[in-house]
């Protein structure tokens, strides 16, 4: 399989045919990118000084964002993704149209192993995940070729939450 390209937001036509590609309008897709780089800027990361934001859309039209949290004791430490998945699902949100992920390094840098689980619990495997670098450069996938052969709660007989 191709690596994903790796797009520069500065283009209009990139973002347009992204949008096209994953039933995105480029209002939702600047407000993604705007609202993730704005989550990373409140990550608590003393420990790794990695900074991540993370913004769910939902299908409602609604944005639930997220940063990471370091804890002195690494395993304690939750991603933004699931700080954003925590946030929505409490709040009673359901059904989610896009994921979106800004860090601070470059090239963009793909969910954990665990968030990538995470967003499967609660998102259909065409859900794409949008990956922000440092510089506004996008890579974009489905949950589906970032997560093959996943498990998840129809599995378990459970109807998916998505």
């Amino acid at each position: 399989m191709a690596a994903p390209a790796i797009l520069s937001s500065a283009s209009p036509s990139d973002v347009e045919q992204t949008c096209s590609a994953f039933g995105l309008t480029t209002v939702e897709f600047g407000e993604l990118r705007q609202r993730a780089d704005a989550a990373k800027a409140t990550a608590y990361c003393p420990y790794s000084n990695f900074h991540v934001g993370a913004v769910l859309l939902t299908r409602a039209g609604a944005y639930i964002s997220g940063a990471n949290v370091e804890n002195a004791s690494y395993p304690v430490t939750t991603c933004a993704e699931r700080v954003a998945f925590g946030k929505a699902i409490t709040e009673g949100h359901r059904g989610f149209k896009a994921v979106a992920v800004a860090t601070d390094i470059s090239p963009p840098a793909s969910p954990c192993g665990m968030c990538r689980q995470c967003i499967r619990e609660f998102c259909d495997l065409t859900t794409p995940i949008i990956m922000f670098d440092k510089d506004g450069n996008y890579s974009v996938m489905r949950l589906e070729v970032l997560l093959p052969l996943s498990f998840g709660p129809e599995s378990l007989g459970v109807p998916s939450a998505a």
